[in-house]
């Protein structure tokens, strides 16, 4: 099954690196009691205030921008004012700086930070309106260790920065190639060998060569995780139409597309009842009170959902629970080699029996051997898919698809 993650919990890197440094700079105005402590980045004429925190309302706020020569910071830099001064009233250079009675500054540490190639980002910055003596060289020190610690973060920010560019722009070429191309594997009833639905999965060509749960990854952290969604569910349905108007089409769909909105109007124009939405163990439910809302016009209007990955992790059994779903598949971890292995007939059998109790339908996922296939039939699944029966294929084939070889096995015993 794909994995699809879901991104609404999920921040921006920037985001999260800002609270990063604010948290040091509360940290450092806290320790040396200034009233003002903030980062500046030099540009070529002029400095941005990136991060900014104060006692009170602050002088200047992230975003506000000066002149590279105004204040202290570009003179600190340059050598011109030392970067430790407790008491800016006997420091005449700073006494002739406008903002040294404007705002008002009676102490002032200042120190660059400087990015591991060398090069200077811009400055760590304090002051308060009083003179403070008590500074001295140790809290110089730290003020240099806490820049240390900031380049080190603004550096690690930047790099989730250029990967997540690095990652658009891979996912906008595979979405411009109009990826992901669509595959059908067959679901097959036990109860005659028929094929009762279709479970529709993504397949790239594009580079670089890897599986569909990783692309799905990629691009979620790329901020482009509902238009790959979006785009695969889209892709799935033009089939729907050249399928067996008797078969079902499951698709994959995560939470975060859901509680999107933009699932009802794709597939608006299609019966619902021949629909299943399909959530998988890895999908991430931060609130099933929600998402069990977003599902209700679905369900209402006769589509069905299915929990994938049954008996793989707790997460599959927290879905069950909470969403009541319509189908449960049992994850292949789970029916391979169920004939000979008595724990796994077990717990299959226990959500068999869970299933036949609710009401609800059970697929059984990754069959590719008779035995386990006759296993599973006997324990009371409701279908199969896995090799055995059909393997993920192009839409002109699942369209004139014949179970193979099978017709056998759903004969009833003789005697």
């Amino acid at each position: 099954m794909q994995q699809l993650t879901n991104v609404v919990a999920l921040r921006p890197p920037q985001e999260a690196g800002d609270e990063g440094i604010n948290r040091v700079l509360r940290a450092l105005r806290t320790h040396l009691d200034m009233d003002v402590a903030f980062v500046s980045r030099f540009r070529e004429r002029d400095r941005v205030f990136t991060h900014v925190d104060a006692r009170a309302v602050a002088p200047l706020k992230p975003g506000d921008v000066l002149p590279l020569e105004a204040g202290y910071c570009k003179k600190v830099v340059d050598g011109l004012l030392p970067e430790l001064i407790p008491n800016t009233a006997q420091v005449p250079m700073a006494m002739s700086i406008p903002e040294t009675r404007a705002l008002p500054i009676g102490a002032h540490l200042s120190v660059p930070v400087r990015l591991s190639d060398g090069q200077i980002y811009g400055t760590l910055c304090c002051f308060s309106a009083l003179a403070d003596t008590t500074l001295g060289t140790r809290d110089l020190g730290m003020l240099k260790v806490f820049a240390e610690l900031i380049a080190d973060r603004l550096e690690m920010d930047q790099h989730a920065k250029e990967e997540r560019l690095r990652k658009h722009r891979i996912i906008c070429a595979a979405l411009a190639q109009a990826q992901p191309n669509v595959v059908y594997q067959p679901i097959v009833s036990l109860g005659d060998g028929t094929i009762a639905g279709w479970e529709a999965l993504s397949r790239f060509s594009s580079q670089p060569k890897r599986s569909p749960d990783l692309w799905f990854q990629e691009a979620a952290e790329a901020g482009l995780g509902l238009e790959m969604e979006v785009r695969a569910v889209e892709k799935a349905l033009e089939g729907l139409g050249q399928l067996p108007a008797s078969h079902y089409l499951t698709l994959n769909c995560s939470p975060a597309l859901l509680l999107s909105g933009r699932l009802a109007k794709v597939i608006s124009d299609h019966d619902p009842a021949r629909l299943v939405l399909e959530l998988t163990e890895h999908c991430v439910v931060p609130d099933y009170d929600a998402l069990s809302n977003a599902l209700v016009p679905y369900r209402t209007a006769g589509v069905r959902l299915a929990i994938d990955d049954a008996g793989a992790g707790y997460a599959s059994m927290r879905h069950i629970l909470q969403l009541r779903p319509d189908i449960i598949k049992l994850d292949m971890a789970l029916t391979q080699g169920i004939e000979h292995d008595a724990q796994r007939r077990a717990m299959a059998s226990a959500l068999i029996a869970f299933a036949r109790e609710t009401d609800t339908s059970v697929v059984a996922e990754g069959v590719e051997t008779t035995a386990d296939l006759l296993t599973l039939r006997r324990l009371g699944a409701h279908r199969v898919q896995g090799y055995l029966t059909g393997r993920p294929m192009p839409l002109v084939l699942a369209a004139n698809w014949q179970v193979p070889r099978l017709a056998e096995l759903f004969e009833p015993p003789s005697g």
